[in-house]
């Protein structure tokens, strides 16, 4: 069986890569379900590890439904990400009613050029995931990643199994992994697992300090952007 571990620092892919994980998904922020990781992280783990990285390409927090602009962005990173070498991209678009963005996916995927890619979480925001599995595997996707639209996905692990009945596609059961379920996927047949396995560390004291996270921008169905209005009204009351 395959073990994906989701990194998100350096520190993170080489403690992965020497406890013995088969590959590693690349990110940063864990706490909204991951972004792009910088370049100076996507180099520096480039250059120390020597299993397979694959990067996760998701330009923002929040929904998976992008602008013009976004998806500009996020097509920027994949040509930077295959210029590093890496092995795997993992990204995905929805339409705004959390259908399959089937023309953004199939794009992202000819832009890989055959690099393995994998569809990421957003496939548990479908609500056709059976019908939309067909899709992807025409599309030339490699992998899905998915907890079986459950928080974790061994309270899905008959759907997982279904799923893969249905398709050459590997799917990659994510959520709520540890060693106390692990052999559970393995047993199943499923075929790949994916986790963090992570824990806090270099801790401080925050007494007395103002926060710097913002729950406003932690809501997953809407987007903050400058305004113009607001940056004008500033701009003309001091200049």
């Amino acid at each position: 069986m395959l073990v994906e571990v989701c990194a998100n620092s350096l520190t993170s892919a080489i403690r992965a890569m020497n406890a013995g994980a088969d590959r590693i998904e690349l990110c940063s922020e864990l706490g909204v379900g991951g972004v792009t990781p910088s370049a100076g992280m996507l180099k520096t783990v480039m250059q120390a590890v020597s299993i397979p990285v694959h990067v996760l390409v998701r330009p923002r927090s929040a929904h998976f439904t992008y602008t013009k602009d976004e998806f500009k962005v996020l097509q920027a990173d994949i040509d930077f990400c295959l210029s590093l070498g890496v092995k795997g991209i993992v990204s995905g678009a929805l339409t705004r009613d959390n259908e399959l963005d089937i023309q953004k996916t199939r794009e992202l995927v000819k832009q890989c050029q055959g690099t393995a890619f994998t569809f990421h979480r957003a496939f548990d925001w479908l609500t056709e995931p059976e019908k939309d599995l067909a899709v992807l595997e025409d599309i030339g996707v490699h992998t899905v990643l998915t907890s079986g639209k459950h928080l974790s996905a061994v309270n899905a692990l008959d759907t997982l199994v279904k799923w893969q009945s249905k398709t050459a596609i590997t799917i990659m059961a994510g959520g709520g992994i540890s060693g106390d379920n692990a052999q559970l996927f393995k047993n199943a047949g499923l075929r790949a697992i994916h986790l963090s396995g992570s824990g806090f560390e270099n801790s401080i004291s925050v007494n007395r300090k103002i926060p710097m996270n913002a729950t406003k921008h932690l809501a997953e169905h809407h987007v903050a952007y400058s305004q113009l209005k607001t940056i004008k009204e500033v701009i003309d009351a001091v200049k």
